[in-house]
């Protein structure tokens, strides 16, 4: 979620209530964390699996927007697809170039609910937890969904995080918000997989992966 202003969304059936945070303060130890560095080889191998099962066979044009350092960026070229990131952090961009380069990528500082990419078009939107932050995740996803070719897919990976004071995005909430853009979606429940997260979690955590066809 690196790269977007957090703040309050617009229904209340939604997990709310995100602080501001200044990502590119954040940028330099961001991926301290085992799911943002990917450091771990265990970790690392999880992920790697995780997008073989959900971008198509190489060579695909991948957006991942909100990048944040690039590590699924990185994961999706070592698996030979071109990548397109991009996130509102300076700091987060510069780290993701390096850590693509000579890679067949290419990094833009924006919004990601509105990237700027002109009339482009990607035969995957990839995005990690960037959604529940937005203001009106109704709206970006219909503007992601424009950005996807014919064939294509949008994979989004959520979740709802904390008991006491829960933020996020219900898997429910999401497949309604996808229902009138496409029936073809496919839900993966992720939390009783510790390895992704390099710890063992008990919260909401989730892929969805949205096809325009069968």
């Amino acid at each position: 979620m690196a790269g977007v202003t957090l703040g309050r969304m617009t229904n209340e059936s939604d997990a709310t209530t995100a602080p501001r945070v200044d990502w590119d303060a954040q940028a330099a130890s961001f991926d301290d964390e085992p799911d943002h560095g990917l450091r771990d080889p265990r970790v690392r191998h999880a992920w790697a699996e995780r997008l073989r099962d959900w971008l198509p066979g190489p060579a695909a044009d991948v957006l991942d927007l909100g990048c944040g350092t690039g590590s699924l960026s990185l994961l999706a070229a070592e698996q030979g697809h071109r990548v397109t990131g991009v996130d509102a952090s300076p700091a987060m961009v510069n780290l993701a170039r390096a850590k693509l380069a000579g890679r067949d990528a290419v990094f833009l500082v924006g919004d990601a609910a509105e990237p700027p990419v002109g009339e482009e078009r990607f035969d995957v939107v990839l995005v990690r937890h960037v959604l529940w932050a937005l203001p009106d995740p109704g709206r970006a996803l219909r503007h992601w969904w424009q950005l996807v070719r014919p064939g294509g897919r949008l994979v989004l990976v959520e979740g709802v995080w904390g008991t006491v004071d829960p933020a996020g995005i219900p898997a429910d909430r999401l497949t309604a918000l996808l229902a009138p853009l496409t029936e073809h979606v496919r839900v993966i429940p992720l939390s009783q997989d510790a390895l992704l997260w390099g710890k063992d979690v008990t919260d909401e955590r989730y892929a969805v992966v949205a096809s325009t066809g069968p």
